[in-house]
């Protein structure tokens, strides 16, 4: 997809879009008290879950397949432009420390590279070509899926990022904030969050982006959870490598065990900090070297392993 050198059929395109419309209603907004606008934007913000849980089917279907996918070695790559293409990068930037993930597993591109994180690249979300660059650049596997962000659904970056991971056999989904957007059509998981015109006509970064940090929000948690980094809802794919996380460490095999501080620190001893081994040691009554063993044959799904320690 390429961008169109007239102004007046981008104005068109734009005028068409329901992230862009314009509410006559809020045109003396900035005459309200701060109050006023404050209790305004709440409501507009209150919106946003409901629509988001409209769509849910679809995103489960996607984390399944993103799951399957990352469960044989691929990736989790966001790529998008502007608030959203940031968006992508801080869910990916949040997956090592959460769940001690490797930093190359969940990979956010922004169009403009790091630099647009902070500022403005002129031109760089009208470049279908940048996005190929950029997709290139990782060497894509079938086993990789390539999420495409934007709340038009229409932004040059994120639509081509899509096709071109779909041609090379790479998983695709394309989140929007708009109905019967490009960039859903083009996917094949196509989620379109339509949250209705903004507060502040055309500021999608309000919300839109709130829609979309909630998708992604789901599709790294829920992918993590399948993936087996969670015990029920403690993160326990952690290791304790410094003071913080020993504590936290402490406390999360305290919580999934019920054991004293003793046995938590000898069970934490004996399995080099890994906190699913220490539990492993606990509840399944194996020494260290047999929890790793475990855990590596069940892929570090903590439940399956303790299901092999009962038996």
């Amino acid at each position: 997809m390429t961008s169109t050198s007239d102004p007046r059929e981008v104005q068109a395109q734009l005028e068409s879009l329901t992230t862009e419309a314009f509410r006559p209603e809020l045109a003396e907004i900035d005459r309200l008290p701060t109050l006023e606008i404050a209790q305004l934007m709440n409501g507009e913000d209150a919106l946003v879950p409901a629509a988001v849980a409209q769509r849910l089917p679809q995103i489960a279907a996607a984390i399944d397949d993103i799951a399957a996918r990352m469960s044989r070695g691929g990736r989790l790559v966001y790529a998008g432009a502007g608030t959203a293409g940031r968006l992508g990068v801080l869910d990916a930037s949040e997956c090592p420390p959460t769940f001690n993930t490797d930093p190359t597993r969940v990979v956010g591109l922004i169009a403009g590279g790091p630099e647009a994180m902070v500022t403005s690249v002129e031109g760089a979300e009208d470049s279908g070509d940048l996005a190929r660059q950029d997709l290139d650049a990782l060497r894509l596997t079938p086993d990789d899926t390539v999420v495409g962000v934007s709340a038009s659904g229409r932004t040059p970056y994120a639509v081509s990022a899509v096709e071109h991971a779909r041609a090379r056999g790479a998983l695709t989904v394309g989140l929007a904030c708009n109905a019967h957007s490009p960039l859903a059509a083009a996917a094949d998981h196509g989620i379109e969050i339509v949250v209705g015109p903004e507060l502040l006509t055309g500021s999608t970064r309000l919300k839109a982006g709130t829609a979309q940090k909630l998708v992604l929000n789901m599709l790294s948690t829920i992918t993590m959870i399948r993936l087996g980094k969670t015990y029920g809802n403690l993160m326990v794919d952690v290791r304790a490598s410094n003071d913080k996380l020993r504590a936290r460490s402490r406390r999360i095999v305290a919580l999934a065990t019920g054991a004293s501080d003793d046995e938590i620190e000898r069970a934490l001893a004996a399995t080099d900090g890994e906190v699913k081994a220490a539990i492993l040691t606990i509840i399944g009554g194996v020494d260290g070297a047999t929890a790793a063993r475990l855990l590596e044959e069940s892929n570090g799904h903590l439940r399956t392993a303790l299901g092999a320690a009962a038996r």
